[in-house]
């Protein structure tokens, strides 16, 4: 079993920057990939980002590279997503989940989430 509890989301102006944290528990963290995934509102839950369980290999979705980074820490169990130039489109819900064998842009891929926290990017 694993516990995921995700932080530092809130409220910005279009342009802005965020970052968002993830505590992991209960399992050995640096021994499975994580991603981060986002549901907006009326719409279905999406693939935002991906890293390794070492932090070599990361993957993006096309609508935030350039914009997003992923990054984790394993001795502090804490997985990241720095946000810059945030735009109203990002607006939604952010999960950090883990992946069952490997990062990957598939949602099937992830088995344990956390409970999510509310990123509102205002124009």
């Amino acid at each position: 079993q694993v516990q995921l509890v995700e932080s530092g989301g809130g409220s910005v102006q279009a342009g802005g920057s965020l970052r968002l944290s993830c505590v992991a528990s209960g399992r050995t963290f640096s021994s499975y990939a994580m991603g981060w995934l986002r549901q907006a509102p009326g719409k279905e839950r999406e693939f935002v980002a991906a890293i390794s369980w070492g932090g070599a290999n990361t993957y993006y979705a096309d609508s935030v590279k350039g914009r997003f980074t992923i990054s984790r820490d394993n001795a502090k169990h804490t997985l990241y997503l720095q946000m810059n130039s945030l735009k109203p489109e990002d607006t939604a819900v952010y999960y950090c989940a883990t992946a069952r064998t490997r990062p990957s842009t598939s949602l099937d891929e992830y088995d344990y989430w956390g409970q999510g926290t509310q990123v509102t990017v205002s124009s």
